[in-house]
């Protein structure tokens, strides 16, 4: 199962050219794989308590909007993923 995830700056899902595959890419914010660490529900939720107990550190922190907040971020999480 292929898991919609939106990239922070993109404002896309991270789906290959079929939109039906993962494109592989890695997430700017938390350093997710999509594809690997998004590989169902729980794996989502697993790595996403992971980067927040780790301080929600940017992986490319260069790549960080300076008015994005955390908050935001969180709330648009589909409920079936938090």
């Amino acid at each position: 199962m292929v898991l919609p995830r939106l990239r922070p700056r993109l404002r896309r899902v991270a789906l290959g050219p079929n939109d039906d595959t993962p494109d592989y890419g890695t997430c700017e914010c938390c350093g997710a794989q999509f594809g690997v660490d998004d590989y169902s529900v729980e794996s989502s939720r697993s790595f996403r308590q992971q980067w927040l107990a780790e301080d929600a550190a940017w992986f490319y922190p260069n790549l960080k909007p300076a008015d994005w907040q955390l908050e935001t971020q969180l709330v648009q999480i589909p409920s079936r993923f938090r």
